[in-house]
């Protein structure tokens, strides 16, 4: 039952740099793909609809409340914005 936020491109810009460290123990491991809850990702779709950016405050209030990390949440806007940017 693994959950998706439903981008691509989450998880396509280090797909690249792990296809490389893959291939050799000396290489970084890679850090797991997040896999937001449906729930979580409702209400970063919701907060998203009413502001594309994000204060500290914000930012910390939000990730309290999903039980994610600042880091999680401003990269998922991140990725948004840039997911909106191409539709347009």
């Amino acid at each position: 039952a693994d959950e998706s936020s439903g981008y691509e491109s989450e998880s396509a810009g280090g797909e690249r740099a792990g296809a490389a460290a893959a291939g050799g123990s000396r290489g970084r491991q890679r850090r797991a793909r997040t896999a937001f809850t449906s729930e979580q990702v409702c209400r970063l779709e919701k907060t998203f609809q009413r502001q594309k950016y994000l204060g500290a405050t914000e930012r910390r209030k939000l990730a309290a409340a999903l039980q994610l990390s600042e880091i999680q949440i401003k990269t998922w806007f991140q990725n948004r914005r840039m997911k909106l940017k191409r539709q347009i």
